[in-house]
């Protein structure tokens, strides 16, 4: 038997982190005061924020509704949080993913909003794919969600959106932009904080977060979150 390194209990976990093994209630303290800090830290929100989610079903976006919705209670940030969802039109991947959003819309005790690219855009992600074969399909979709989540935000009225970009995500993000030489997005890619030159910004919350510890969080919270990957994402960049 491992002890924590907090408690002296049993340790459920050893964190990628730094190394510590903790048991599930010192894991539980550390992740939430950890993100707690991020957003302390860099003035992610002030008093009075109405802030959209970027609610997919996966694992990333329920945690951080989840403990976006902890912290709002339990620090008093006077924030309004709302979730907004994106269907894509994904056939057996989206349409279910919905539902698990739809759950955690109940659980929460949060708005929902969902937005359909065939109600924006006249067509659906299978549709486009249909037509164009795959290839680049992540390209479209990225362009396309990113303007569904502005036009989403701006329907709700909200004032900022918050993504469930963690970690491992913006390594991934920084590796691919040396890859191709993109040294525009490169500068901006690490932010925690973009769009603030225009009227909606944006922010990663989990910015510093392991996906790993994501997933043991949402594992040990028993978080309803779906975790099937899109059926196009094989062929994307990022993948490869």
């Amino acid at each position: 038997m491992v002890n924590c390194a907090k408690c002296n209990g049993q340790a459920a976990l050893k964190r990628p982190k730094n190394g510590d093994a903790l048991c599930r209630s010192c894991f539980f303290d550390a992740f939430e005061r950890e993100i707690h800090a991020t957003i302390v830290g860099n003035d992610l929100f002030v008093r009075g924020d109405s802030v959209a989610i970027g609610a997919s079903g996966g694992k990333d976006s329920t945690v951080l509704a989840h403990v976006l919705n902890l912290l709002n209670e339990r620090h008093d940030y006077g924030v309004k949080l709302v979730l907004l969802s994106i269907d894509e039109g994904i056939t057996g991947y989206r349409d279910d993913s919905l539902e698990a959003v739809k759950r955690n819309k109940l659980e929460y005790g949060l708005p929902l909003e969902i937005l359909t690219y065939k109600e924006l855009y006249g067509w659906t992600m299978d549709e486009i794919v249909a037509k164009i074969g795959l290839k680049n399909n992540c390209t479209f979709c990225g362009v396309f969600r990113r303007q569904a989540l502005d036009r989403g935000a701006w329907k709700l009225g909200v004032n900022k959106v918050a993504t469930g970009h963690n970690a491992d995500d913006i390594a991934e993000t920084v590796l691919m932009n040396v890859l191709r030489g993109d040294i525009a997005r490169l500068q901006r890619c690490t932010q925690i904080v973009t769009g603030q030159e225009g009227m909606l910004p944006r922010c990663k919350p989990l910015k510093y977060t392991y996906e790993k510890e994501i997933v043991m969080y949402a594992h040990f919270k028993k978080l309803d979150y779906f975790s099937t990957e899109c059926i196009y994402s094989p062929n994307a960049y990022r993948g490869h």
